[in-house]
């Protein structure tokens, strides 16, 4: 008996999660509304000040290197760390076909 229920545990455990998941996307926003909590004052900040206070030539510009900076870092960090892994294991590929191609 033990063994069936510690067996169903996963399964109630993403049912639980499935469940809190669907509730919270239920309780976001339908439509685009000035009352949805992404629209708050940063918009209007950026888009008022932004170029003022970095002296970028654009907004987008000011918004990527210097409000969310550290935010597009981690993001080309993930890229080249993902980059790197795709090429680390297909060398290791080509080299176990070298070595195969070798001994024949």
């Amino acid at each position: 008996m033990r063994k069936s229920v510690i067996r169903k545990l996963p399964l109630l455990f993403f049912v639980l999660l499935f469940l809190l998941l669907a509730y919270n996307v239920m309780q976001m926003p339908g439509h685009a509304s000035t009352a949805a909590p992404a629209y708050n004052d940063a918009t209007a900040h950026y888009l008022e000040e932004a170029v003022s206070e970095t002296g970028a030539i654009n907004v987008i510009a000011a918004i990527l290197a210097d409000y969310r900076a550290f935010d597009t870092l981690g993001e080309t960090i993930v890229l080249f760390t993902s980059i790197v892994a795709v090429a680390s294991i297909l060398k290791v590929t080509d080299k176990k076909t070298r070595a195969v191609d070798d001994h024949e």
